[in-house]
């Protein structure tokens, strides 16, 4: 692989370099070690660490100043013997992309769903950061005598280099030999466009070097301004900082920029005592200027105490660093700030450098060109640690901090994760788990047409597609999920009068767990129930309770004892059994229930005639007809939708009807007309009964003990405090 000469070469190291012949011998380091160990020349060991991002531009100020104060931390860690880089590169991936459509392949009926549903996923991936993958590096290295004494060292320098991260916050992972080889093939190949094979196993086999399997075909660094690596177009340029001031947004925004580069910042801590000698040494040379003017002043007559403005400026601006150094915790760092811009067209890079230029001045400052060092740019591009240009700022702690690295985190979880659209900053897709979350329920807020119905059934679907051991219950007041549910061979429930689905509220589970006992949590469904119907703002009466609670006992006791048929009871034999009883308050009870037993509301009287075990469940409640009718409860539109990895009973599908309404009012989220305020919340007394919030409270329990996850969809929001 033959490299056209260069004809003129910058000064600096690269000067007295003998003339280059390949494309291997442009890049500059020794021997790359397995481990990542990386040996440079003149004796310089390096090694990289990869680390992620954390949410900065989203957080509040203290929480800004608490990271850039961390940050300016992490900076002071590296003292003069350790020089480090700091990378940050841009590039278009096509085959190697963080995020992968993790839907599994199968043969069913489901296969047009899933291949329609998969299109999506792979299109929006595609289109995040528009095939941009942007990843950060740090780059540090130390002088030693060889490879033995520098591994220790640096070890140990890793170690420190991942803690003061960690605690920042932000993951890292330090790159062994084939990470670091893969990251400048990279580097060297834009577009991405030729896959990265390497194995160490190959070397003593082929006879290669490592630099033979990342190098380019060729570089061209003939021209001043330009270069080329293969058939891509790139630019090497340095920023010219004048600002006085600077912008924690000036690097967030030239990494946002829709093209393939890569900044580079190259830092050298100056010895302390050495820095504060060379600002006194500046304060002198200031204060003789000052003396000669003023000297100049007398013999033209002028008044001595008016000094030209800059050195004003300079000799405060000197005062005010030399008080930092001395009393504050900043330090002196030499900075070299490079910018590589790479295009597949030179028109397409000339534009991409006008932009980064424009973004530059608009911070007030200066994008210069590497003029006759385009090569030595280049060089120092890579993540290597090396640095050839020779063009460095005097910087403190804070103002190389200010180059805050730092935008947003990224949503991106391992395993079974789901599509939940695109982040607003990062502009990359939001793969979550949300039963790897603290706290794994979910609400969708929005306004009319805002799409949370969509977004809801997308989930519902990916969920279906991702995880095929989740069960999915709807609660569904209007009834649009039915179509949906019905394509997934799931079954929809019609809860109407004249409907012939049926629920029975009296259905059981004997089998439960030890430490629960059926009859008491059935009892206690009961009781809430029978406050609903009976209404009233004190609810039941402890005579009411105490009887309630004798009937429903009575009436299992032959289906817990194992005889009879095995029938769980019906609402009417709870009816029936109150009738029985000597109390008036349990006549006053059977009467408020004989509406639902023998009256027009007697859809719940019924024994069980669908099943509950399909893997997705439709609930449409259209009328709410288990609640009082003048609770105006119909004009709520919440929707809830309810993850069952295990299996449940016929109860717990039906007390989710009636949880799902009181979690709206619990929670203090309605979209009830401001003119039903009163009604609802008088109702929010109602249901704050003692036996209504026993029996949520357990079916609470109940569902975090299965690893239930609970969404709920709301119109809008109202506060009755």
């Amino acid at each position: 692989m033959q490299k056209a000469e260069n004809q003129k070469r910058g000064s600096g190291k690269a000067a007295d370099r003998k003339a280059v012949l390949s494309a291997q011998q442009t890049i500059p380091y020794l021997v790359m070690h397995p481990d990542g160990v990386c040996q440079l020349p003149g004796g310089l060991y390096t090694k990289t660490v990869e680390y992620e991002d954390i949410n900065y531009s989203v957080a509040s100020t203290e929480d800004q100043t608490a990271i850039f104060g961390g940050w300016s931390s992490f900076l002071n860690y590296f003292d003069t013997s350790l020089p480090f880089q700091l990378s940050f590169i841009n590039r278009r991936s096509r085959s190697r992309n963080k995020y992968r459509v993790n839907i599994p392949q199968a043969e069913d009926s489901f296969n047009s769903v899933r291949g329609e549903f998969t299109g999506m996923l792979k299109n929006q991936i595609a289109r995040s950061n528009n095939g941009i993958e942007r990843s950060k590096y740090i780059t540090f290295g130390l002088p030693a005598e060889g490879i033995g004494e520098a591994r220790p060292r640096l070890e140990r320098v890793e170690a420190d280099v991942t803690g003061n991260l960690k605690r920042l916050g932000v993951p890292s992972e330090p790159l062994d030999g084939r990470a670091r080889l893969a990251l400048l093939h990279s580097q060297m190949h834009p577009g991405n466009r030729e896959p990265f094979r390497f194995s160490w196993q190959d070397i003593p086999k082929t006879g290669m070097g490592t630099k033979d399997y990342i190098a380019p075909d060729s570089f061209d660094f003939r021209q001043s301004r330009l270069f080329r690596v293969g058939q891509y177009w790139g630019a090497a340029s340095y920023l010219q900082i004048m600002a006085s001031e600077l912008s924690d947004k000036l690097l967030a925004e030239i990494l946002e920029l829709d093209a393939e580069l890569t900044v580079t910042m190259h830092i050298q801590t100056v010895d302390q005592l050495k820095a504060i000698k060379t600002v006194k040494g500046k304060l002198s040379d200031i204060g003789k200027m000052k003396v000669e003017e003023q000297r100049k002043a007398v013999r033209a007559g002028y008044d001595p105490d008016i000094l030209p403005p800059d050195l004003i400026t300079f000799s405060k601006d000197a005062a005010e660093l030399l008080a930092d150094l001395q009393s504050r915790n900043e330090r002196m760092f030499l900075l070299t700030f490079t910018v590589i811009n790479i295009a597949p067209t030179r028109q397409r890079l000339e534009n991409d450098i006008f932009t980064v230029g424009g973004i530059a001045q608009k911070y007030n400052c200066a994008l210069k060109r590497l003029d006759w060092q385009q090569e030595q740019g280049f060089v120092s591009s890579l993540a290597l640690g090396y640095n050839e240009v020779e063009i460095q700022r005097g910087m403190t702690t804070s103002s190389t901090a200010i180059f805050i690295p730092f935008m947003t985190r990224e949503l991106r979880m391992a395993g079974p994760s789901l599509y939940y659209g695109m982040n607003a900053l990062s502009h990359n897709v939001i793969m979550a788990d949300r039963k790897k979350l603290k706290s794994a329920n979910g609400l969708y807020l929005g306004s009319t047409g805002s799409g949370k119905s969509f977004a809801a059934k997308r989930e519902l679907l990916n969920v279906f597609l991702t995880i095929p051991q989740d069960r999915i219950l709807i609660v569904d007041p209007m009834g649009e999920y039915a179509p949906l549910v019905r394509r997934l061979g799931g079954q929809v429930i019609e809860i109407a009068p004249g409907s012939p689905s049926h629920i029975n509220p009296m259905d059981i589970r004997l089998d439960m767990d030890e430490d629960e006992s059926p009859l008491s949590m059935k009892a206690d469904f009961l009781l809430s129930l029978c406050e609903l119907v009976v209404g009233g703002k004190d609810g039941l009466q402890p005579i009411e309770k105490t009887v309630i609670d004798r009937c429903v006992r009575l009436i299992y006791r032959d289906m817990a004892l194992g005889i009879g048929d095995g029938k769980p009871p019906l609402l009417q034999d709870l009816y029936e059994e109150l009738l029985k009883q000597p109390e008036p308050e349990a006549r006053r009870v059977a009467t408020a229930l004989e509406l639902y037993c023998t009256g027009s509301l007697n859809l719940f009287n019924h024994l069980t005639n669908v099943d509950l075990t399909a893997r997705v469940v439709c609930i449409r409640n259209q009328n709410r007809l288990h609640v009082e009718p003048s609770v105006a409860v119909r004009k709520c539109v919440t929707v809830a939708l309810v993850r069952l990895p295990l299996p449940i009973g016929f109860q717990i599908a039906f007390t989710v009807i009636d949880e799902h309404t009181d979690l709206a009012y619990r929670e203090r989220f309605t979209p009830l007309h401001p003119d039903d305020l009163p009604v609802m919340v008088d109702r929010l007394h109602t249901v704050a009964g003692y036996s209504n919030a026993k029996i949520r409270f357990r079916r609470d329990r109940i569902f975090r003990k299965a690893d239930h996850l609970k969404v709920v969809l709301i119109q809008e929001t109202a506060c009755t405090g």
